[in-house]
């Protein structure tokens, strides 16, 4: 006989209360409750789906010796912070060391069903970017290298046929005619780390590309005023764009901006986490290297004011892109819910009798911020904690 999951929360998009039960993968019931039935502040959404994970709670998906085991353990830890589905981004590095990252998720997808539903797709950034320092950003320059449609299918075989995204240079040689070809294998092509010429840019969306990857974010830190990537990317209705709301990666004015210029329906939330992300603030040691994680989610170069990637989680960005955009909560959960669904061609989560079975129930305090207290995935609870006391 199926357990019946029963949660009670306000949907965002009405808000108002509701009492959704689900029955098995799916939601059976959605109930609307009296005003006093649940408290202000308490809100149910659909699982939050993320297009750009590294690593997670010290879980690197990077790593010269991949753990498989690993990869379990980070989906558990993603619950904890209301991801239900996320895509495990594998970068530059070499041909090797990519493979074996690749085979490594494949292997966790086929021994745990958890890890499958929750991976609907690999998303490889590089190796095929710009060289530039700046556009290049963190990744290796001795291990970037031209677009490769032979090595990309060994990586698709070595992903089993997993990897939905790639994000690439199109200004790189040969990356038109690539691009062609992963949007006619079924691959989203990506804009990103790219010092193209506006021209470029035009020539990657007529071939097919349909996202922006963390715009604003691996890029020069001066730009013509008028004629860049950036705008041209901005204007380009076909690109989805992809922004890491920390308010560090990009700042609140800059968040603003690129929301109000491409519309709610066009922003993705990605936290572009790496493994320091979930862990305790203080001093670590990470890629040979001595870093500061901050308590508002900051990484930095120890004695620097140099980011070294992303401590942010999308449940936290729920909260930033409402503050720095002023957009509703419905809108901040269509940018990390819905929209991500959509680009990846999966059914997106909803309050709706019928929809998957993958909910978040969130406390939303006085400033703004949201605290997981229950995950529900395929209508199995795998995270409930009792909230912490008012401050």
């Amino acid at each position: 006989m199926t357990a019946t999951v029963v949660m009670s929360g306000r949907d965002p998009a009405r808000g108002v209360p509701v009492e959704v039960a689900a029955a098995g993968e799916r939601i059976a019931r959605v109930t609307a409750l009296p005003e006093h039935a649940v408290p202000q502040g308490l809100w149910l959404i659909p699982g939050l789906v993320d297009l750009q994970i590294n690593g997670f709670a010290g879980t690197d998906l990077n790593a010269a010796d991949p753990d498989v085991s690993g990869v379990a353990r980070l989906v558990r830890e993603l619950h904890s912070v209301g991801v239900t589905r996320f895509c495990p981004t594998v970068c530059t590095q070499s041909r090797e060391h990519m493979t074996r990252a690749l085979r490594a998720l494949a292997m966790a997808c086929r021994s745990e069903p958890q890890v499958a539903y929750a991976v609907p797709g690999v998303h490889v950034e590089g190796p095929y970017i710009s060289p530039e320092d700046g556009p290049r950003g963190a990744h290796p320059r001795e291990h970037v290298r031209p677009p490769d449609w032979e090595e990309f299918e060994a990586f698709q075989e070595a992903a089993e046929g997993r990897i939905r995204i790639v994000t690439l240079a199109p200004e790189a040689p040969g990356a038109i005619p690539f691009i062609g070809r992963l949007v006619a294998s079924g691959v989203i092509a990506a804009i990103g780390h790219t010092a193209a010429s506006p021209e470029i840019i035009r020539a990657a969306v007529a071939a097919g590309a349909r996202l922006s990857t963390h715009l604003g974010n691996g890029s020069h830190a001066l730009l013509p005023r008028h004629p860049n990537y950036i705008w041209e990317q901005l204007a380009a209705d076909e690109l989805s764009a992809s922004i890491i709301a920390d308010g560090h990666h990009l700042p609140s004015s800059v968040i603003k901006a690129f929301v109000r210029a491409k519309g709610v329906e066009r922003i993705i939330l990605v936290s572009d986490a790496v493994a320091l992300a979930g862990m305790p603030p203080g001093e670590h040691a990470w890629l040979g290297q001595r870093v500061v994680l901050t308590a508002d989610q900051r990484i930095n170069l120890a004695g620097t004011p140099y980011l070294a990637g992303s401590a942010l989680d999308l449940v936290s960005a729920l909260g930033k892109v409402m503050s720095f955009a002023g957009v509703t909560l419905a809108e901040a959960v269509a940018m990390a819910s819905t929209n991500p669904a959509l680009l990846l061609g999966v059914e997106a989560g909803a309050l709706e009798e019928g929809a998957p079975a993958d909910l978040v129930l969130l406390r939303q305090d006085q400033e703004g911020r949201f605290e997981v207290l229950q995950t529900v995935v395929s209508g199995e609870t795998v995270c409930c904690r009792t909230p912490a006391p008012p401050v």
